[in-house]
């Protein structure tokens, strides 16, 4: 019989265990994060300085407000179609969304085609951005996922997807002697708390590696791979094919697939121990942008050449806007400003780290900041 603990969540995850056996890391992270009743997406607001970590839009105005100028010129290059869909994956508070629709408010026309629509699960999290957006008059509708907002009438499409993909589950396998296994959750037997095991080695996951690894691989690499994202990167590429359009991934990770364990928890602006206080903290790893884009080229979407953060906005002016918010601006302002574009965009903090993607239709026209275009 199981031991009850102060954690539900904990409790529910070692009787899954006791029943069928080592769950892998993706259900781990799953219930984690989205459990109905005790997942840690469904009960907090984890986002600010309140929260557990603090996301770009969080940190300035000008990260929201660039990236609407971003869509509002994508918008233009489709030749300003009179509807069109803006849509962002993992809204968080809305402040992303917030900052881009009030920066491209005077922009002709372009609030009038304009319908928001989120992909957001938390009930907590749909308040917020539901606040946060009030202010604009832009009709706006939630949706539990990607898959479920409505072709309507052939409107196209953009796709923002900011610190969206690094909480979806991962699966991680590791190199044995000879071959791979997956790395599993199981309970130690001793201890009766959660531990990583490792499960059966099987032929069919030398599959799951890229054939670019596979030859450089050493016991005890992991690789790490995300079938969520790569199915939402797929759906994203069909609709875009579908309807014309663009989408925007920004997030931290490496611009191609790598081994490594970045799985990681943050409770309280800190790490915490991954298997420790299950809904309690956030779970989150490293984004391959290579397993990513190779899904939209695999999906007949075209893509630009991956970009770090601090390159991207750059490239939008990040810099002559933070001077000209300092124009207005007290000797303490000033300096808040500049710590914001320091933390943004140089690249010891979020500049190098971040990664930016751009995917877009085979029938649209290359979206600002596409360089290197494949597909």
């Amino acid at each position: 019989m199981t031991e009850t603990s102060e954690n539900p969540l904990l409790d529910h995850l070692k009787r899954r265990i006791a029943l069928g056996g080592p769950i892998t890391i993706a259900d781990f992270m799953s219930d984690a994060l989205a459990h109905p009743e005790h997942g840690y997406y469904r009960k907090q607001d984890p986002f600010g300085r309140k929260g557990d970590f603090i996301t770009a839009p969080e940190i300035s105005q000008m990260f929201g407000e660039l990236i609407g100028l971003w869509a509002a010129v994508t918008w233009q290059q489709m030749g300003s179609p009179r509807k069109i869909n803006l849509v962002e994956l993992g809204p968080g508070r809305g402040t992303l969304m917030a900052d881009a629709l009030r920066a491209v408010r005077n922009v002709p026309g372009l609030s009038d085609a304009l319908t928001v629509r989120f992909v957001e699960t938390s009930p907590v999290l749909r308040t917020h951005q539901q606040t946060a957006i009030m202010p604009y008059g832009i009709p706006a509708t939630w949706h539990e996922a990607f898959d479920d907002i409505p072709v309507s009438g052939n409107a196209p499409m953009i796709v923002i997807g900011n610190e969206f993909f690094d909480a979806l589950p991962i699966r991680q396998f590791e190199r044995a002697s000879h071959g791979w296994s997956e790395r599993l959750v199981g309970v130690d037997a001793n201890t009766g708390e959660l531990g990583f095991v490792r499960g059966a080695q099987t032929p069919v996951m030398d599959a799951l590696v890229p054939a670019t690894l596979r030859g450089t691989a050493k016991p005890g690499d992991i690789f790490e791979s995300c079938p969520a994202a790569i199915a939402i990167a797929d759906q994203v590429a069909r609709r875009l094919n579908e309807v014309g359009g663009a989408a925007l991934f920004i997030d931290y990770g490496h611009p191609h697939s790598a081994f490594g364990d970045t799985l990681q928890a943050l409770k309280d602006h800190k790490y915490h121990p991954v298997l420790e206080q299950p809904g309690d903290a956030d779970l989150t790893a490293h984004v391959d942008f290579a397993a990513i884009g190779r899904a939209m080229l695999e999906a007949d979407a075209r893509i630009g050449a991956v970009l770090t953060q601090g390159t991207f906005l750059r490239m939008l002016g990040i810099e002559q806007r933070a001077e000209l918010l300092k124009e207005g601006a007290d000797d303490v302002q000033a300096k808040s400003i500049d710590a914001a574009l320091a933390r943004l965009i140089d690249a010891d903090q979020m500049g190098t780290l971040f990664k930016v993607l751009i995917g877009y239709g085979r029938e649209t026209a290359p979206p600002p900041c596409v360089s290197g275009a494949e597909g």
